[in-house]
């Protein structure tokens, strides 16, 4: 008992390859206008000048009609091609034209018209000989109007005679469409086609040999349970119907990452898992680098949330001062003017008058003290109300300026507050002047903060421990600190902190606590 072969992979590849060719004819017809009509006018008009720039137009246009034409080719006849390379940098007509590459494309798509005439031709008469029996062979069998068909005449016998012949001519018709799709697929790979990546980053080796520039690598971590990119940030696998899918990698029987692609490459997923399974070693070490940026990444992480968390208790620091011993001495403050009162003109009211100036004095350094462990200013109001009060607080006259759009995060409020903090301290205490200056404004995605006076200078990191305290801070949220204080010329400190999409500050809140996921299940194909 023989086995029924099976049709359906043949007329797929038939059914893609008449359809390449009836598109082929349209885009055939604007090639040879655009292309060859510009290339020629182009020639043309070079004497006058007013070709050349249309040369060098037309050059870079058949580039990208080239590309759009290697994807095209590669959704219909599966040739899986690499990219075609980008037209090259330099607008000159030679270095634009004088290449094989470029003719070897235009040479694709000049041809492509009467290529797609022929093959059109060739393939379609087996179809039309399969239609006019199967036509005949049907009028046959209703009894035939009296026609003959050669010798015979047309009836029940001679039409299924003619029925029986339609078969064997479909058969002809999808083996040849299905042999033109091959030529065809042939004639552009020999086009268009380049060499392929042998060395470089798998990324880039894999995206040549598949032919899909946008390819990516998502590498699994175990320990974790999720998938991120070279850099060590995480990756979400795209969902279906999405136009990209994901083919895992294994490495001994171990998953280490997934080729995350266009879709269009899963018609043949044969394809991307071997090209996968060729790259899978390279691909483990790749994925042991980005293992350990991940914990690089989740390191930075922990940083911020230290530093966070010394803020938070600082706050609560500061709450407790304020809601307790400084509540419970301003009570002890009223008593003692209570006292007085009783006391009148007694000799005991001097010893009140100085313990109430000891209690005075006693209540102002505790919200100083409260003050410098963190302001409630800056967490009620922000950095902006929080640097008004310490500049009206600074026995200095203190141009300050504040030039933010919203509040920050609360790491940059404090990070900028303790810069100018410390930069209007060291004006105070060393920089033997009365003027000094601050401001705060945004930049470029950064937060810069400026502090400067015009006193002696001489200003340096390894002068003390608030400057290198601040250096540290600003360090966690990837900022940076410049002091610039040249003897006798003042003395500018500034810090700049990043916040702009991809900074530390903007993706912590994303990454601080990475969920545990299941494995997503594998497309299918």
């Amino acid at each position: 008992m023989t086995a029924a072969i099976d049709l359906s992979p043949h007329l797929r590849a038939a059914r893609r390859t008449l359809l390449y060719l009836f598109v082929g004819l349209g885009q055939g017809v604007a090639y040879l206008l655009v292309i060859g009509g510009g290339l020629a006018l182009g020639v043309l008009l070079a004497p006058l000048w007013v070709g050349l720039p249309l040369l060098v137009g037309t050059a870079r246009l058949t580039w990208r009609l080239a590309e759009g034409e290697r994807r095209q080719a590669n959704r219909l006849l599966e040739s899986h091609m690499p990219p075609v390379p980008p037209p090259p940098s330099a607008r000159g007509v030679r270095e634009q034209l004088g290449n094989r590459t470029y003719w070897r494309v235009a040479a694709m798509l000049l041809l492509k018209l009467p290529i797609t005439l022929v093959a059109l031709g060739l393939g379609l008469a087996p179809a039309l000989l399969a239609i006019v029996l199967a036509g005949l062979g049907v009028s046959g069998l209703d009894g035939g109007d009296g026609r003959l068909v050669g010798p015979w005449e047309l009836g029940p016998a001679v039409g299924i005679a003619l029925c029986l012949l339609a078969f064997p001519a479909t058969i002809v018709s999808i083996a040849l469409l299905e042999g033109i799709g091959g030529a065809m697929c042939a004639i552009a790979r020999r086009l268009l086609a380049t060499r392929a990546v042998e060395s470089g980053p798998v990324r880039e080796m894999l995206a040549e040999r598949l032919g899909d520039r946008s390819l990516n690598i998502a590498y699994w971590l175990p320990d974790r349970e999720i998938f991120v990119d070279e850099a060590g940030r995480k990756v979400e696998l795209p969902e279906p119907e999405s136009g990209r899918t994901w083919t895992a990698v294994e490495h001994e029987g171990t998953r280490v990452a997934a080729i995350i692609h266009d879709a269009e490459l899963d018609a043949t997923p044969e394809l991307v898992s071997a090209a996968a399974s060729a790259a899978a070693l390279a691909i483990d070490n790749e994925r042991l680098k980005a293992e350990l940026r991940a914990r690089v990444e989740e390191l930075r992480v922990s940083r911020l949330r230290i530093v966070e968390a010394a803020d938070d208790a600082r706050r609560r620091i500061e709450r407790d001062l304020h809601d307790g011993a400084q509540q419970q001495l301003v009570a002890l403050a009223l008593d003692l003017r209570m006292l007085k009162a009783r006391l009148g003109d007694s000799g005991l009211s001097g010893t009140v008058d100085e313990i109430g100036e000891k209690l005075a004095s006693a209540l102002a350094e505790l919200r100083e003290f409260a003050r410098g462990i963190h302001p409630a200013f800056l967490s009620e109001r922000g950095v902006g109300a929080a640097v008004e009060a310490l500049v009206a607080r600074a026995p200095l006259e203190v141009e300050a300026s504040v030039e933010l759009p919203e509040r920050l995060p609360a790491p940059v409020e404090a990070a900028a507050y303790f810069v100018v903090a410390e930069g209007l301290t060291n004006v105070i205490r060393y920089a033997d002047t009365r003027r000094a200056s601050v401001r705060v404004y945004e930049d470029g995605g950064e937060v810069v903060v400026v502090v400067t006076d015009d006193g002696k200078g001489g200003a340096t990191v390894a002068g003390g421990t608030g400057l290198r305290g601040l250096i540290d801070r600003l360090a966690v949220l990837d900022g940076r600190l410049q002091v610039h204080s040249p003897p006798g010329e003042g003395t500018r400190l500034e810090a700049h902190i990043p916040i702009e999409a991809g900074s530390l500050v903007a993706e912590a809140s994303e990454i601080r606590a990475w969920p545990v996921h299941p494995l997503p299940p594998e497309p299918q194909s």
